[in-house]
C-alpha cells in the first residue's frame, strides 16, 4: 500500500533507516544527509520510496510540486505518512514518517488486551444493570407494583449512577484508570450479589443496592475513556472506543437473554449471583495483567511501547492541576459551547439509552402480549446490532481522519447517524404492528445509535485532554439527570396515557434537536479552558 504526499517540499526521516529511490535510476542514500530533487516533468513527478537497512538520512527535499508515494516494511510494520506541523519552515511543508503497526500487530499488541480487558469489564457492568429490567416483570406481579413505581424501583440505580461520575471522573484523572476501575468492579459486584439479600429484607434494602450498583458503575466510562487516551494514539482511538463499547452493549445482550434462562434454573435471583461472582473473576486478571500506562506495563513490547509515544499527542499540562490538589476549573469548562455540545449529546443519549434498556421488556410484554423469555430475546437484539455497528462506525471513523477528513467533520457524521437515525427509526417503530417488526425498528434505532459513541463520547479527549475525567464525569451526571426524567417518566406518561407511542415519540423529536444542537457548537479541535468564553 502506498501513502501519497503531494505538494511536500521535505520530508524528515529522523532516527529512520535509509531511504532507496526506486525511478527511472536507483539511488542509495547511505552517506547523504539530504537528496534533492530538481523540477522534474510531470510524468517524472512521483516516484517510490522503500525504507531499508543501513544509515539514516536527515530529509529528502523536493523543489516543486512534485509527489512521492511510501512504502515499505520495518521489522514487520508498514509505514504511514503524517504531517508535523512543528517542524515546517517558511515557504515549506514537512512530513514525518512513522511507523504504523499491520492488523495483525493491531490485533495482538498489550493494547488491545487492555481494551479487550475493559470491553469485558462494560459488559458485566450493564449485564447488572440490566438484569433489574427483566426481573422486574417478576417483581412487579408478585409484588403488585404499579408501572410508575417499577419505574422508581428501576431508577434506583440511577440515584447512584448520578453521585459518582464527577468525584469518579476527577479521581480517575489523578490516580488512572486500572486502580478505580478494580474499585468500581469490586463495589458494582459485591452490590449485585448482595440484591437477592436485600430484596427478601426490604423494599428500602433493594433501592440501596442497586443505587450502590449506580454508584460504583458511574466510574466504568471515565475509566475506559481515561485508558484509551493513554494507551491508544489519536488514530486509533475510534477503533479503541468501538471494541470497548461493543462490549458495552454485548453486556444488554447477555444480560436480557441469559436472565430468563438462569431465572427458570435458579429463581427469580439467580442472575444476580452468577453475574456478581463473575466480575470477581475478571477483577483476578485485571489486577494481575493490566496497568494504568503503556510505560508501567510489564510485558509491552519496545516498538509498541515507542510507536504509542510517538504517535500520542498529549499535553504536557495533563494531570498537572491534580498533582498539585488543585479543583477542577468547573466554571471554566462550562463556558464554552463545545462542552455544552457533549453535555447535551451525552444527555440525549443516556435518555435514550435507559428508555430502552428499561422499558423494552415490559413494552414487548404488555403491547405485542409476548411471554418474559421472549420479551427479553426481542429487547436483546437491537444491543446485539449495535455492539456489531459499534465497532464498523470506529473503523469508518478512523478512516475518514486518516484520509484527510477533519476530526469536527467526522465527529460531527457519526454524531448525525448516530442521533437522526434512531429518530427516525423510533417514528417507525409507532408504527409497527407485529413483535419481529418492532423489533427489527429498534434494532436499526440501536444499531445507528453505536454511531455517536464516535461523536459525543471520544470527543471529550480532544477538547479537554488533560480534563477528560472530570468532563466525562459533568456529562454522565447530566445525562443520568435525564435518565432519572426518562425512565420514571415513562412510567407516569404509559400510566396516565395508556400507551408507549407517545412517549416513543417525543424521543425521536429529542434526538433530532439534538443532532442539531451539536452539529452547531461541536468541535473536533483542542478548546482553551484558561480564559473564559
Amino acid at each position: 500500500m502506498y501513502y501519497s504526499l503531494s505538494s511536500q517540499s521535505s520530508i524528515d526521516f529522523r532516527n529512520r533507516k535509509t531511504p532507496k529511490i526506486h525511478g527511472d535510476r536507483a539511488v542509495l542514500t547511505s552517506y547523504l544527509p539530504t537528496v534533492r530533487f530538481p523540477s522534474l516533468p510531470d510524468r517524472d513527478r512521483r516516484k517510490k520510496l522503500l525504507l531499508c537497512s543501513g544509515r539514516g538520512v536527515g530529509a529528502l527535499r523536493f523543489d516543486g510540486n512534485n509527489s512521492v508515494d511510501l512504502c515499505g516494511v520495518i521489522q514487520r510494520h508498514r509505514l504511514r505518512v503524517s504531517c508535523s506541523d512543528s517542524r515546517r519552515t517558511p515557504g515549506e511543508t514537512s512530513a514525518e514518517v512513522t511507523v504504523q503497526p499491520d492488523f495483525s500487530e493491531f490485533i495482538t499488541s498489550e493494547r488491545v488486551k487492555v481494551v479487550a480487558m475493559l470491553a469485558l469489564a462494560l459488559a458485566l457492568c450493564n449485564a447488572d444493570r440490566v438484569v433489574m429490567s427483566v426481573a422486574i416483570v417478576p417483581l412487579s406481579l408478585s409484588r403488585g407494583w404499579s408501572k410508575s413505581f417499577s419505574g422508581i424501583v428501576q431508577s434506583s440505580f440511577l440515584w447512584g449512577y448520578l453521585i459518582s461520575p464527577i468525584a469518579g471522573g476527577t479521581l480517575v484523572d489523578r490516580y488512572g484508570g486500572k486502580v478505580v476501575m478494580a474499585w468500581g468492579v469490586a463495589l458494582w459486584s459485591l452490590a449485585t450479589f448482595l440484591t437477592p439479600w436485600a430484596a427478601d429484607t426490604s423494599l428500602l434494602a433493594l433501592l440501596a443496592a442497586r443505587a450502590m450498583v449506580g454508584v460504583a458503575e458511574g466510574v466504568a466510562l471515565p475509566c475506559m475513556n481515561n485508558m484509551v487516551a493513554r494507551w491508544f494514539p489519536p488514530t486509533e482511538r475510534s477503533r479503541a472506543v468501538g471494541i470497548a463499547m461493543a462490549g458495552f452493549q454485548l453486556g444488554n445482550v447477555v444480560g436480557l437473554m441469559l436472565s430468563p434462562i438462569l431465572m427458570s434454573q435458579g429463581g427469580i435471583y439467580g442472575p444476580f449471583v452468577i453475574f456478581g461472582l463473575s466480575g470477581f473473576l475478571w477483577l483476578l486478571v485485571w489486577l494481575s495483567a493490566t496497568s494504568s500506562a503503556p510505560d508501567r506495563h510489564p510485558q509491552i513490547t519496545k516498538s509498541e511501547l515507542e510507536y504509542i509515544k510517538q504517535k500520542q499527542q498529549t499535553s504536557t499540562r495533563v494531570n498537572k492541576q491534580y498533582i498539585t490538589g488543585g479543583i477542577p476549573p468547573f466554571g471554566r469548562l462550562l463556558s464554552k459551547m463545545p462542552t455544552w455540545a457533549v453535555i447535551v449529546a451525552n444527555s440525549m443519549h443516556s435518555w435514550g439509552f435507559f428508555v430502552i434498556l428499561s422499558w423494552m421488556p415490559i413494552y414487548f410484554n404488555s403491547v405485542y402480549h409476548v411471554n418474559l423469555k421472549q420479551a427479553a430475546w426481542f429487547s436483546a437484539v437491537p444491543w446485539s446490532m449495535m455492539a456489531f455497528t459499534g465497532y464498523i462506525a470506529g473503523f469508518w471513523s478512523d478512516l475518514l481522519i486518516r484520509r484527510g477528513t477533519s476530526i469536527t467533520l467526522t465527529r460531527k457524521i457519526m454524531q448525525s447517524i448516530g442521533f437522526i437515525g434512531p429518530g427516525i427509526s423510533l417514528i417507525g417503530l409507532t408504527t409497527a404492528k407485529q413483535p419481529l417488526v418492532a423489533s427489527a425498528w429498534l434494532s436499526l434505532a440501536v444499531g445507528l445509535k453505536s454511531f455517536s459513541h464516535l461523536g459525543f463520547l471520544i470527543n471529550l479527549q480532544e477538547i479537554a485532554p488533560e480534563y477528560s475525567g472530570v468532563l466525562h464525569g459533568m456529562c454522565l451526571t447530566a445525562g443520568t439527570l435525564a435518565a432519572i426524567v426518562g425512565t420514571v417518566g415513562t412510567g407516569f406518561f404509559v400510566e396516565r396515557l395508556g400507551s408507549f407511542q407517545g412517549f416513543i415519540l417525543l424521543t425521536a423529536i429529542l434526538y433530532l434537536l439534538s443532532a442539531l444542537f451539536y452539529n452547531i457548537y461541536a468541535t473536533g479541535e483542542r478548546v482553551d479552558f484558561d480564559t473564559t468564553a
